[in-house]
């Protein structure tokens, strides 16, 4: 039975960007009735917004199969999880002077939009954890992907027993449990990676592909594109843009145009939530129907482009979905 989200969605959301929130999320239920799958793909700072509240649910009830996210949304996930306590809002932040800042720097409060990290109850304690985990890998020669490193210190004692929320409500965590992989490219934008980059420099990392490379995450993704697709249709749930939907997006193309694997079907269904403005160029605003001329889309997927806040409009979707 639909819940009391799913009703006020039903009953107002009938108009504009509102209707195209309706219309993509009766999409992406059919499209998972229909025995298709869902990548999802998570940029900004998703993460730091508290999106795990509800994509650990959807990843908990089937409703998302794999994820590409930011170095940023990887590691934000799992500083929120160990110092949620600490983190400090701003809400006034629009009128937030430098000098004002700048105490906040003093302070070693990361500050994105009106919410600030703590770095050392949140990045220096992760910095120590996953540096022994580097450090063991890169004496043994062994290499892992970002989200792998994460996993494995998650399942430290010492991590765990500083989670200051409901380990429910982090994805990653339930990306674990559930076994679905978690793609990160352009992992080095992150302040994991720059912490990583910075062992490497002074050489107390000896080997850069300890956490492996971009080219080794889109290897994996194909792979993990052409051995589900074989017997589903893969759906793309992209929130915000950069890399972490352009990145995934092209695995297509790589794969129909590159690799002429004759195979190989497009995105099944398509839906970004965005702000980004298509008329100054913008890659992360291009709307569905130009991804067809890249081969990523056919004239026939089920395509939607909401062009709100994403931080409001993906748990309203997840809502509806998970018929809350």
């Amino acid at each position: 039975m639909p819940g009391p989200l799913t009703d006020f969605i039903t009953t107002h959301y009938r108009h504009f960007n509102a209707a195209s929130l309706r219309d993509a999320s009766e999409g992406y239920v059919r499209h998972l009735e229909s025995g298709g799958k869902m990548l999802l793909t998570l940029a900004g700072a998703m993460s730091t917004a508290e999106i795990g509240v509800s994509l650990a649910e959807m990843i908990r009830q089937g409703k998302v199969q794999a994820i590409s996210c930011t170095g940023a949304n990887l590691e934000e996930d799992v500083f929120n999880l160990v110092a949620h306590d600490q983190y400090e809002r701003v809400p006034e932040w629009r009128s937030q002077t430098p000098e004002a800042d700048q105490a906040l720097l003093e302070r070693h409060m990361n500050r994105v939009t009106d919410t600030c990290i703590p770095e050392e109850e949140a990045m220096r304690r992760i910095e120590r954890a996953v540096l022994e985990e580097w450090k063991a890998a890169d004496a043994k020669g062994e290499s892992y992907f970002p989200a792998e490193f994460m996993w494995k210190i998650l399942e430290r004692p010492d991590v765990r027993k500083n989670f200051q929320i409901d380990p429910k409500d982090s994805w990653l965590l339930a990306a674990k449990e559930h076994n679905i992989p978690v793609f990160v490219p352009g992992w080095e934008d992150s302040t994991l990676g720059n912490i990583f980059a910075s062992h490497c420099y002074v050489g107390s990392l000896k080997n850069p592909h300890t956490v492996k490379s971009g080219i080794e995450t889109m290897l994996s993704l194909i792979g993990w594109y052409g051995k589900e697709s074989k017997d589903a249709s893969i759906g793309f749930f992209q929130i915000g843009g950069g890399i972490a939907g352009d990145f995934p997006i092209c695995a297509v193309p790589l794969m129909r145009q590159d690799l002429q694997l004759k195979d190989i079907n497009h995105w099944g269904y398509f839906c970004q939530i965005s702000d980004s403005t298509t008329s100054y160029g913008s890659y992360s605003g291009a709307p569905p129907t130009e991804k067809i001329t890249w081969d990523k889309l056919s004239v026939d997927t089920p395509s939607y482009m909401i062009e709100s806040d994403a931080s409001i409009v993906a748990p309203l979707m997840f809502a509806w979905i998970l018929g809350w």
